[in-house]
């Protein structure tokens, strides 16, 4: 916990307004404050809801124009989601040509009947997923305003993320639910239509009542302010209140600084709560059959998950996050997650991580994911990785390895594009995925390799603290890297994220020099520089490791491998093919050489790795010395 207190005057209430986040660095942030009420028809699957939208221009700038979010309007046959689906190499196996054959009682809309604009009715116009509004007045710099919405809405059948009656019997996964203002910072406006992919949204406090059914039990973002009054165990202990017999309860949910509102409702609902030492109250919420008995072990798994995840990347700062079974498979949102539950244990687990790890990721540095969505899914996936290590007790030397061997397969498949493609223009779902996922988690694990262990968990923690709340982007991020590992890093995001240059170093020739040495002569074969970590292995059982920096790093880790004293070698100039590395000790007396044995370099040939090819004795080893299979 020494890092932590370390960061611990950066560590800042959650209650505490944006503009104080603002303040650290300069980055400033628009702000939100939603109140909603909503009155739910369980027959007609439709909702009526009253907003008021208190807005906070932090902005330098004078804003004429409010755009906001209509998710639901995507389930229309003939939409932008729809003919993506049903026009792309390899459609989502979900979404596929489903929502061109929606009834009209089966798709999804938002009908916006009236917006003002401080009592001032303002004119609107729907454009697919988005509504754009011209304002009565424009909104200046350091102002704010109130806008006032009533809306109806339609929940569509289930088909992506949000939806009624998914395939495992939830009535109601309600997430991407409600008119939502888009986000503006500083690179303008963000109303990128709903095609299928990431979002990005305003930080504020959301305070929502929801009218439904007696016989419903919710869940979501947020704190339920009158579990008295719906008759249901959200206050500890747990016990269950009878409840009035009215047919329909009022539930009533506040959450503070969060950028997203997300709920189910299910009749069926059995709801577990565990509360994690030093850490979140989390609740449980699922149908309780012959598929779910995985449940009744995963509290104690998501327990120790927040504690791993908090020791690693930072403390979770809400009083509770929820696990609830709905949506397509799993999606996070601000203090919760819909997730698919007919799963075994470790399956459960292992979405349940994911998931949850999305709440530092997503939830809290919500960097914007459509433009960098490796930078929540990659990082995400490399925490999922790392906790689910260790919750197993797997112990691999490098759990980020299927990441490698994911974005390997890409390459082998020749369908790379770069990591700075719009999440919505890739021109293939597996590209995305892979890059987006896998890649995104080599970005760090070879990071890790780049700049040295201590640097890079140091920087991780420091980038949460010094971010969270402010929607960094890749700049951000390396510049923290920088100044935690004293290296210049720009050319890693140049080559690693920018472009589609792949990484191939080769032990080209061995030879005997002047008797009592050996040289080595090494060849970038890949288009991507890199530093190199060697080891060299003797036969009478003597290993060094030799590391060669590149030039541009102006500098070198601070690491050694297996507790052996490195051996420094001359920097290597980027633009050069060949470098020629000298062995005090002659050939005859060489048992193995390796190029990075720890299996963190994006190398996707490593059959040139190894000297001697044909000598199958030769090991590889992760930092601790432990041995890894090739």
């Amino acid at each position: 916990m020494k890092i932590y207190n370390t960061f611990k005057v950066l560590f800042l209430a959650w209650g505490i307004p944006l503009m104080a986040y603002a303040q650290a660095n300069s980055r400033w942030q628009q702000r939100v404050e939603y109140q909603m009420e909503i009155d739910f028809d369980v027959q007609k699957h439709q909702f009526k809801g009253e907003q008021k939208l208190t807005y906070f221009n932090n902005s330098p700038d004078t804003l004429h124009k409010v755009f906001y979010h209509l998710y639901f309007n995507a389930f229309q046959p003939g939409s932008m989601m729809d003919v993506r689906s049903r026009t792309i190499a390899d459609p989502d196996r979900r979404v596929q040509d489903r929502i061109y054959h929606l009834k009209s009682d089966e798709i999804g809309y938002h009908n916006v009947r009236k917006l003002t604009q401080n009592g001032k009715v303002l004119q609107f116009s729907t454009e697919g997923t988005t509504l754009e509004v011209t304002l009565a007045e424009p909104v200046l710099p350091g102002k704010k305003v109130v806008f006032e919405m009533s809306f109806e809405s339609q929940v569509p059948v289930q088909i992506r993320r949000s939806g009624r009656m998914n395939k495992e019997g939830i009535d109601y996964t309600m997430t991407q639910w409600f008119p939502k203002m888009a986000e503006y910072d500083y690179q303008g406006w963000h109303a990128d239509p709903y095609i299928g992919r990431e979002f990005h949204g305003v930080w504020g406090d959301f305070d929502v009542k929801i009218n439904i059914d007696s016989s419903y039990v919710l869940g979501g973002t947020g704190v339920l302010q009158n579990p008295q009054e719906v008759g249901h165990g959200y206050q500890m202990p747990f016990k269950k209140l009878k409840r009035p017999a009215s047919q329909k309860l009022t539930w009533h949910f506040a959450a503070k600084n969060v950028h997203d509102f997300a709920w189910a409702a299910d009749p069926d609902y059995q709801h577990v709560k565990y509360k994690v030492e030093g850490g979140p109250e989390l609740h449980f919420l699922y149908q309780e059959d012959s598929l779910t008995k995985s449940w009744k072990k995963f509290p104690e798994y998501m327990g120790r998950f927040f504690q791993l995840m908090g020791e690693r990347f930072g403390k979770y700062p809400y009083a509770q996050y929820s696990f609830i079974q709905g949506g397509d498979g799993g999606m996070e949102y601000p203090m919760c997650t819909m997730i698919t539950g007919h799963r075994k244990l470790e399956s459960l687990v292992g979405v349940g991580v994911h998931e949850g790890a999305h709440s530092w990721f997503q939830g809290m540095l919500a960097t914007n994911e459509a433009l960098y969505p490796w930078m929540d899914e990659g990082f995400t996936s490399f925490g999922e990785a790392y906790v689910m290590d260790k919750l197993f007790k797997r112990n691999l030397p490098n759990p980020y390895f299927k990441s490698y061997l994911g974005y390997f397969r890409m390459i082998e498949l020749d369908i790379q594009e770069p990591m700075s493609t719009h999440a919505d223009f890739y021109k293939k779902n597996a590209t995305y995925g892979i890059t987006s996922y896998n890649k995104g988690a080599v970005f760090l694990a070879q990071l890790e390799y780049v700049i040295g262990k201590e640097a890079f968990d140091k920087g991780m923690l420091r980038y949460f603290y010094e971010w969270r709340f402010k929607h960094p982007n890749i700049n951000d991020f390396i510049r923290v890297m920088e100044k935690e590992s004293g290296l210049e890093l720009d050319w890693y995001k140049e080559q690693f994220v920018n472009s589609t240059n792949t990484i191939d170093y080769a032990i080209k020739s061995v030879m005997d020099n002047e008797g009592n040495k050996t040289l080595v002569s090494l060849e970038r074969a890949g288009e991507m520089p890199m530093p190199l970590d060697i080891v060299v292995t003797l036969k009478n059982g003597k290993r060094e490791y030799y590391y060669i920096p590149l030039r541009i790093m102006r500098g070198e880790k601070q690491e050694t491998l297996f507790n052996m004293e490195r051996v420094l070698k001359p920097d290597w100039p980027w633009t050069y093919p060949e470098y020629n590395l000298s062995l005090p000790y002659s050939l005859s007396e060489i048992e193995s050489i390796v190029i990075d044995p720890t299996y963190r370099l994006a190398d996707f040939n490593r059959t040139n790795n190894v000297y001697p090819l044909e000598n199958n004795s030769v090991k590889f080893y992760d930092v601790s010395g432990e041995e890894v299979k090739p």
